[in-house]
């Protein structure tokens, strides 16, 4: 039976066959050994660097703000090294004179190295080039001036003292900790006065206390975070002239690699460092700005004229990555979005196979579709393991994809977690309540499901088993009725919580699952409403339990869907222990396309392509507002839908496979406008 077709089902077009072909001119033609910098070239050459016309422009800029426009694919590292390495060995710069950033220590530690290979360099020079992350330069920045305060990078103890601040203020059941993390960071990454945030409802000034508390404790701990990191060195600059002068002085060139990414305080910081003398390479693609999450801002790139008129603009598109019918589908999916500098990726490979699309029935379907085709292909012979990547939307759009590698004990790394979907914190109240439905005295089921009664979890259990000394009960959590300080309605509420659980272990796990949301766990959830909808977190949740559903939905007794969680435990365990011993090379890797930015693989299965998922309903549903304002914030938001649907297509190096599930949180769910359109045309 044929699953994978060359057009989305429904789609009457003929398939997108492959992209312009690009020039296969390289310098060896474009630079004449009469020129001036000409060894320069041929040192690449001898090290089987041949750069292109593009890439020749980019490396032999040398003073003004320049704009590398770095399509998927076009070899920007080459041209950052290339170009570090020409400033140095033709111009003659000092490398103490440079600045590189970059948004890893990894990419600053191969940038480093790369340039430390290149001709006519050598390593002791490229070790004087300050290339780094921008927390590492600012740290570095702070130290130097004065700045004792140990790191708080540990984000467990950050949660911790969110979740103690909300505790001691009654709020705990109220506002999630991620979410007012996530919220703070945002603010401080925009420069808003946290004492100036609004306070005049409830929620706001809860919020507003919690998050001055959390920088109150930092002070007197003398810590601080990766946010305030950036934030210190931006006020250091901002206050201390002299200091900002010696470093404007200093780096007189400076390369920004993955510009799309940067937010406001990192804007503000590299372009007070390079104002003297606006030697400024700022290398990025607008395309793939996926991370507005984070605090990325799009309009850096868009509009980097308003701020350098004298600007040179150099655009990258020839693609060495992928084959000719990938990166057609790529240019066909983004340019539909309307705020975008325009340009169209040529192919440097001649055409491989074309991308392939399937409309599987549902989530589990689809799974089962994907790790189908990956099996087949390694037992043929015709693929590793460490070959392919399955990448997916959101972080539910993993559960299926989890359990059938599991089950089929394909080795995999998931970089989403380390655990199974079961063991979310937002799904393992509701397990716990299937597992006293079937075992009434699991004590631990207890223990995870306790906070849902709103009392203290450690306390809860501690008074039940010292009553259980007292006298056993057939319920153990009836215990609670009698705990201190309740009031006679928390009674009555835990009374019902136990009739409730009674009640699961005969109903079929799916509508057990539905009855204790509907019951109390969605109210449960929504507590901080007005917090909530400031981020995508409520939303999130929202799509676990839906996906909750569906994987209870294949079972027919409540004890059988718990066997099943208990033997995908038991078998990732062991294969873990497995892929430690085989090394990640051997393994697929599972995970997000945020996660996967920056990456390629020989094979991509893309999961989830169906409107809801990819474009994500939240942006969707923003869309149809009627207020100007929050359609165009929805659009835009739509937009940078559609670019986590080009980069996931640009990261495939020669075979694509994208699948659109018919069916999603129980709804029927249409094949993503992002790819019909790419064939039709029609950006509906």
């Amino acid at each position: 039976m044929k699953h994978y077709y060359r057009t989305p089902i429904g789609v009457r077009k003929e398939p997108l066959l492959a992209a312009p072909r690009a020039s296969a001119q390289t310098s060896v033609e474009l630079v004449s050994s009469r020129e001036r910098d000409a060894d320069f070239f041929r040192a690449l050459e001898a090290g089987g660097m041949k750069l292109n016309k593009s890439q020749i422009e980019a490396v032999r800029h040398l003073d003004g703000p320049l704009l590398t426009l770095a399509g998927a694919g076009s070899g920007k590292t080459s041209v950052l090294a290339s170009r570090t390495a020409y400033l140095l060995a033709h111009a003659k710069v000092d490398p103490e004179r440079l600045l590189l950033v970059t948004f890893s220590k990894k990419a600053a530690d191969e940038m480093q190295a790369r340039i430390g290979r290149m001709p006519m360099i050598g390593p002791s020079a490229a070790k004087r080039i300050e290339a780094r992350t921008f927390h590492s330069f600012c740290l570095l920045l702070l130290r130097r001036s004065g700045f004792k305060q140990a790191i708080l990078g540990d984000d467990a103890r950050k949660l911790f003292i969110f979740k103690r601040l909300l505790r001691e203020r009654g709020l705990e059941e109220k506002f999630q900790p991620e979410t007012l993390i996530a919220l703070l960071s945002s603010y401080k990454m925009q420069l808003a006065d946290l004492e100036a945030l609004p306070d005049k409802s409830s929620d706001d000034y809860n919020v507003k206390a919690i998050l001055l508390k959390y920088e109150e404790w930092k002070s007197e701990q003398q810590l601080m975070d990766y946010d305030d990191m950036l934030l210190e060195a931006y006020r250091l600059l901002q206050r201390e002239d002299k200091l900002l002068q010696s470093l404007q002085n200093r780096y007189r060139y400076i390369m920004v690699d993955e510009f799309q990414d940067t937010n406001r305080v990192q804007y503000e910081l590299i372009t007070m460092l390079a104002e003297r003398h606006r030697n400024f390479m700022a290398v990025g693609d607008d395309d793939q700005t996926i991370y507005s999450f984070n605090g990325a801002r799009g309009e850096y790139i868009l509009n980097f004229e308003h701020r350098y008129p004298e600007a040179k603009q150099v655009v990258l598109d020839v693609n060495y990555r992928s084959g000719g019918g990938i990166i057609a589908l790529g240019n066909a999916v983004i340019k539909l979005n309307r705020k975008r500098r325009e340009k169209t990726l040529l192919a440097a490979k001649t055409a491989g196979p074309l991308p392939l699309f399937a409309r599987p029935k549902s989530a589990d379907d689809e799974a089962e579709l994907i790790v189908n085709e990956i099996v087949r292909l390694q037992q043929e012979g015709k693929r590793a393991y460490g070959d392919f990547a399955v990448l997916y939307r959101c972080a539910s759009g993993s559960r299926a994809l989890f359990d059938q590698l599991v089950i089929r004990q394909v080795p995999f790394i998931d970089y989403g977690s380390r655990d199974s979907f079961y063991e979310y914190g937002v799904i393992k109240p509701l397990i716990a309540h299937l597992r006293l439905s079937v075992n009434r005295r699991d004590f631990d089921a207890m223990a995870e499901m306790a906070p849902t009664l709103y009392v203290n979890r450690d306390q809860a259990m501690a008074f039940i088993r010292e009553q259980e000394k007292l006298k056993a009960k057939k319920y153990p959590l009836i215990h609670l009725t009698r705990y201190p300080l309740l009031k006679s309605f928390h009674q009555d509420k835990i009374k019902e919580r136990i009739k409730l659980i009674r009640s699961l272990e005969t109903m079929k796990p799916k509508e057990a699952v539905r009855l204790l949301r509907s019951g109390f766990y969605d109210q449960y959830l929504d507590m901080g409403k007005s917090i909530a909808q400031q981020t995508e977190h409520k939303e999130t949740l929202k799509e676990m339990l839906d996906e909750l559903e569906a994987a209870a939905a294949r079972f027919e007794r409540v004890d059988a869907f718990l066997a099943f969680i208990d033997e995908i435990g038991e078998r990732h365990e062991q294969m873990k222990t497995r892929l430690k011993q085989g090394g990640s090379h051997h393994a697929v890797s599972l995970m997000t396309i945020h996660k996967a930015k920056g990456l390629e693989f020989p094979v991509v299965f893309l999961a989830g392509a169906s409107e809801g998922i990819l474009p994500h309903s939240s942006a969707l549903s923003a869309a149809k507002n009627r207020d100007r304002a929050v359609h165009q914030e929805a659009n835009d938001a739509v937009e940078e839908e559609r670019r986590l649907a080009y980069v996931a297509v640009t990261r495939a190096m020669e075979e694509l496979y994208i699948s659109s599930p018919a069916y999603y949180r129980g709804k029927t769910a249409e094949v993503s406008s992002f790819f019909t359109a790419a064939f039709t045309g029609n950006n509906r």
